[in-house]
């Protein structure tokens, strides 16, 4: 499985809201295999999505540099076991 250039979150803890350190990621809903068709969002010069597919907030954090809180909703490709 090739890597991704853009970030993908998912919401597999269940949280209200995922704070986000970019305003472009995919959201993909759980995390793999139980995850939901990659969603792009872009919010624009909002500062908050809202995921069409799974309804998960996003709200831009630019102190997270690109990560999440709750940490954990970051996934990687490398996330997947072998």
């Amino acid at each position: 499985m090739a890597d991704h250039g853009i970030a993908h979150f998912h919401n597999g803890p269940g949280v209200a809201e995922i704070r986000v350190g970019v305003k472009e990621f995919m959201c993909i809903g759980a995390p793999p295999p139980f995850d939901h068709p990659h969603v792009y969002i872009d919010m624009g010069g909002d500062s908050d999505a809202v995921c069409p597919y799974c309804s998960t907030r996003f709200v831009y954090d630019p102190s997270l540099h690109g990560g999440a809180s709750p940490a954990e909703c970051l996934w990687s490709a490398h996330d997947v076991a072998a």
